[in-house]
């Protein structure tokens, strides 16, 4: 019965089967290797390209930024110290701060006194000081105010002369000074970071592949000298050395490296017992042939990571010594001197603490984004 009802129906309900290609494992998208997968993330994440962008054209210009002044780093002259910026194409744009003017209020309890104290302050150069009454008191104490703002280049016979970050306390070039500052203190970084990396790498590399005793051992040597502070070393480098550029990279180097080296003893003790590695010892690989192509490669984004991480570290690192006075010696200049001369003269003269400040801040917020981005890059959980 069901029969005779099937071959009832229509043939125009039946269609003949077309049989397909099974594309259920069929790749959609071109195959990437690692490297590319990482730089494609690490193009994408827009902070971290900017960063690198920011990072190279600070690189360049510690490089050629002195060579743009007609200055030396220590060409010294008294007559003009101290003065504030005045750069060519801005001195007409007064709220930019390059107009080479000195701006502050002053307080008494008439305008006339307000007005003689800023004459006082400002060598007693009436004739190139405009004053700005803000509040004209009522005879009690420090109720008047102006703001007084003294041409000090004209003041100085300067007015032609052009000092784009201004001066210091010894009449020196800010904008030489700056950059050859922000070179110095960029080499002792990258001079760190590399014998971060090839100590550290080296050193937790032998620790996690041989394991056992010798992994043991080399542990108790990390523990103390994890336990010495790096002012300590600073101090006990300026009893055998002068203080300047190689006491304060040995001193990062006898610690600042433990820190890599314990990173890289956990992924290697993580990745030499997986299937790959056993199967290029059953094979017969040497461990120095393991270590190369099968460990390193796999613990590279780590390794690249952290150390963009420590630059910034050395960079601060760096800065505080040369701010409390331990670092770099006169008439050198690294960001830190830079930072401490211009922190004693903060209350009148700003501009002496306001650009190193901005450009060691510029330089450690972008190497700890550009570091992150790695990170996000050489993670593979991040790639889509």
């Amino acid at each position: 019965m069901e029969n005779n009802n099937l071959n009832n129906l229509p043939k125009e309900l039946f269609k003949p089967l077309v049989r397909k290609e099974d594309t259920s494992e069929t790749i959609s998208k071109p195959s990437r290797t690692f490297g590319q997968e990482a730089r494609r993330t690490l193009l994408k994440n827009k902070p971290a390209i900017i960063s690198l962008i920011l990072l190279i054209i600070i690189i360049i210009m510690s490089i050629v930024g002195p060579h743009m002044s007609e200055y030396g780093n220590d060409d010294q002259n008294l007559s003009r110290a101290k003065l504030p910026p005045h750069a060519p194409g801005l001195e007409k744009i007064s709220w930019l701060g390059f107009d080479g003017t000195l701006t502050d209020d002053f307080k008494g309890s008439t305008v006339e006194e307000a007005k003689r104290k800023a004459i006082a302050r400002f060598d007693n150069q009436e004739k190139f000081i405009d004053f700005k009454v803000k509040s004209k008191g009522n005879g009690e104490r420090n109720s008047a105010e102006v703001e007084a703002t003294y041409h000090v280049y004209d003041a100085k016979g300067m007015g032609d002369q052009y000092f784009w970050l201004g001066t210091d306390h010894l009449g020196r070039d800010q904008w030489t000074r700056l950059w050859l500052g922000t070179r110095v203190s960029l080499i002792i970084a990258f001079v760190a970071a590399i014998l971060d990396l090839l100590i550290g790498v080296t050193y937790g590399g032998i620790s996690g592949f041989f394991g056992g005793k010798v992994d043991n051992y080399m542990q108790r040597v990390i523990e103390v000298l994890v336990g010495i502070p790096n002012l300590v070393i600073i101090l006990l480098m300026m009893l055998f050395m002068q203080p300047g550029i190689m006491s304060i990279v040995i001193a990062l180097a006898i610690t600042g490296w433990t820190g890599m080296a314990r990173i890289v003893r956990g992924e290697v003790m993580k990745v030499k017992n997986q299937e790959f590695v056993l199967a290029a010892r059953t094979l017969g690989t040497s461990n120095g042939s393991i270590i190369r192509k099968h460990l390193l490669p796999n613990i590279s984004g780590i390794i690249i990571v952290n150390t963009m991480f420590s630059i910034p570290s050395a960079v601060f690192f760096e800065a505080f010594l040369s701010f409390i006075g331990l670092g770099i010696v006169p008439p050198n200049a690294s960001l830190g001197s830079l930072i401490n001369i211009g922190f004693q003269n903060l209350r009148i003269y700003p501009h002496l603490l306001v650009y190193p400040a901005i450009l060691i801040s510029l330089i450690m917020i972008t190497f700890n984004i550009l570091g992150d981005g790695l990170r996000d890059a050489f993670d593979p959980k991040m790639h889509k």
